[in-house]
């Protein structure tokens, strides 16, 4: 039989070009089968539990990196290590997504739907870096970046009070 959940997300490479992504995988899934803590300090969480979060960290690396921390015995060691490598990533990732996100405007996509690609890569982004983006935010983002000619549409969409970003892309997605 065909085993189709080999690895839950992306192996890390030893470039660390998906860092990020990766560590929020990584917690995702530790948490959701109750290892969550094998990556905390001061944790006291049994040695089965332990070697199973390592199993997993250990399958999710690639091979160089498996090679490079093949010594290493604990899940919080292992983690610490690859924090201590990686982690300066979200200083470099985080001021050129802010950069997009101030000059991120509508008026330059095509279509909603291009805006809206582009709108979410650059949350994700600033997310990962852990900036929070608001549905306020994303609301304000938008309005404030209607085309000049557009003032008046921007009003009317202003006096709705939109509550939800995604109801706001629905009625514009539906003018296009």
């Amino acid at each position: 039989m065909l085993n189709l959940t080999k690895l839950e997300f992306t192996a890390l490479d030893i470039t660390g070009k998906d860092y990020l992504s990766w560590i929020l995988g990584a917690e995702i899934h530790l948490a959701a089968n109750d290892l969550g803590n094998t990556i905390k300090d001061e944790n006291t969480t049994s040695d089965q539990d332990k070697a199973k979060a390592m199993i997993f960290l250990r399958r999710h690396l690639r091979e160089g990196l498996k090679i490079k921390y093949l010594a290493a015995k604990y899940p919080l060691v292992l983690w610490n290590n690859l924090k201590e490598i990686y982690d300066h990533l979200k200083t470099i990732i985080l001021p050129k997504a802010q950069f997009e996100w101030l000059h991120l405007r509508l008026q330059d996509f095509k279509s909603v739907s291009e805006y809206n690609s582009a709108l979410f890569r650059i949350t994700s982004k600033l997310k990962l870096c852990g900036e929070i983006i608001s549905n306020d935010d994303m609301l304000e983002k938008i309005f404030s970046t209607f085309h000049a000619s557009n003032v008046f549409l921007q009003q009317q969409y202003r006096a709705k009070e939109f509550e939800k970003y995604s109801e706001l892309m629905s009625i514009i997605g539906r003018t296009e």
